[in-house]
């Protein structure tokens, strides 16, 4: 069975076209091993309040479902930040992240709790690959 990835990163203050092209191009690297949990898959409308918190537990049963965690870490966000937290403290997960932010530009939080931080996207995918198929030996 393929391992699960949730694809964690700024949605609500993000412009929707980046939300959205970056787990794209995850897909397109990953989903030929993977299976992705992309929260963008569900049609809530941030800042209703009857859909907020549906929209975080529906967040965090896709963290708890997830084998690895990967994070767009390309600013600041209260979200992510809470689901890095989650997944690394509470659940133990594996959380691998991608970043432009150098080591002394990160937040010390997400230093602590991602368990790699990645300049790219697609290094980041590739340490997936990497370390993460299950390899059939005969």
């Amino acid at each position: 069975m393929k391992k699960r990835i949730y694809l964690c990163g700024p949605i609500m203050d993000e412009h929707e076209g980046h939300a959205r092209a970056w787990r794209q191009r995850a897909k397109e690297l990953l989903s030929k091993n993977f299976t992705l949990l992309d929260p963008m898959r569900r049609n809530f409308k941030d800042r209703e309040v009857d859909s907020a918190n549906e929209i975080v537990e529906f967040d965090l049963q896709d963290i708890r479902d997830a084998d690895i965690i990967l994070v767009n870490y390309n600013k600041n966000s209260i979200g992510t930040s809470m689901e890095v937290f989650y997944a690394s403290h509470d659940l133990k997960k594996f959380v691998v992240a991608f970043s432009p932010f150098t080591f002394k530009d990160s937040s010390p939080w997400m230093v602590r709790f991602c368990t790699k931080i990645h300049p790219t996207l697609e290094s980041a995918c590739a340490y997936i690959t990497e370390h993460f198929i299950t390899q059939h030996h005969a």
